[in-house]
């Protein structure tokens, strides 16, 4: 369990990468939060994310469900970084994260709207989150656009990235979608097994 940030929520910004590994998780999660809550959500996609998106049917509703919405035109463009920079969110989060901007991150390469997010907003106050979908050696399942679930075997290097990751400055890695429950401070929904 995360530790809630302790104070209410005003705004948060979303940031999605080319995962889709618990992408439709994530993405219920925020609405189930954005329903419960009223808590404005700026979602800003890398172009992968827009990829991922379409290929799991989530485009339209995206758009539709969090209006505040942003697709990637460059490191810098649109400007986000200085309102992630001064406080203006109350936290960044960055769910699902694939092993590619992990990797950066780790390395401090900001070349894309998310890393480069990610890297400004670590220079300021404003609490990162994020979600590697590479956390565990081993295998995982994760289901297709269709439903069908299937086993992907994590590579040693991505966990490693993840393993690093935890450790840097003003991050907290979270492990599941549900996490996101407790860093807003509101109940987890009951999961039906």
């Amino acid at each position: 369990m995360v530790k809630a940030l302790g104070k209410k929520i005003k705004r948060i910004a979303w940031g999605i990468t080319g995962s889709g590994d618990q992408m439709i998780e994530t993405y219920n999660t925020l609405v189930d939060i954005k329903n419960k809550t009223g808590i404005e959500t700026m979602v800003f996609l890398s172009k992968e994310g827009e990829t991922v998106m379409k290929w799991y049917h989530l485009w339209d509703k995206i758009q539709k469900d969090f209006p505040n919405f942003k697709t990637d035109a460059g490191p810098n463009s649109p400007f986000i970084a200085g309102p992630l920079q001064m406080g203006y969110y109350d936290f960044v989060l960055i769910a699902p994260a694939t092993a590619n901007t992990v990797a950066k991150i780790v390395c401090g390469i900001a070349d894309s709207l998310v890393t480069n997010a990610v890297s400004q907003t670590a220079k300021g106050s404003t609490p990162i989150y994020i979600m590697p979908v590479d956390q565990k050696r081993g295998t995982v399942k994760t289901a297709a656009p269709t439903g069908r679930t299937f086993e992907l075997r994590m590579r040693e290097v991505d966990v490693t990235n993840s393993e690093k990751l935890a450790r840097m400055e003003n991050i907290t890695v979270l492990e599941s979608p549900y996490d996101i429950y407790d860093v807003v401070g509101i109940e987890r929904p009951e999961l039906k097994l």
